[in-house]
């Protein structure tokens, strides 16, 4: 195919990634909601076990994606102290405040619940949606 010349084009169910301004806008709202409503409610208090125990809520970036994870810490005897993240929910940019909600099954595969919601909205169908929940 000598003299062809192909063009990338972004497919419209790909999430964007935010600017500056609006990505700090976003971690803003975030950290006020796992700090406001997951935390007190689903992490009041750390107890640990002799299995994996939850010590934290939070949320980190992925491109155009927002993940919100449990940090976990081990009590098992053969790898006790040590740490992980399992992600549960994932808010997809898809534009200028256009968010798709996925949530994490436990087959390791993500699954879209919500979709074309404004930030505040998908913060309040995480806030109501209870698959949307830390288990």
């Amino acid at each position: 195919m000598a003299g062809r010349k192909g063009i990338w084009v972004r497919s419209p169910d790909r999430p964007v990634k935010p600017e500056a301004a609006e990505k700090r806008r976003i971690d803003a709202a975030c950290e006020d909601f796992i700090d406001t409503f997951l935390k007190p409610r689903f992490l009041p208090e750390i107890r640990p076990t002799q299995w994996n125990y939850v010590v934290d809520i939070a949320g980190r970036w992925s491109g155009g994606r927002y993940r919100f994870v449990q940090r976990y810490r081990s009590g098992m005897q053969h790898n006790k102290g040590e740490e992980f993240d399992a992600p549960f929910a994932r808010l997809d940019r898809m534009g200028p405040d256009r968010f798709d909600l996925h949530w994490y099954r436990h087959t390791g595969q993500w699954w879209k619940r919500h979709e074309g919601l404004t930030l505040s909205e998908a913060l309040r169908a995480l806030e109501e949606d209870g698959l949307l929940n830390p288990p």
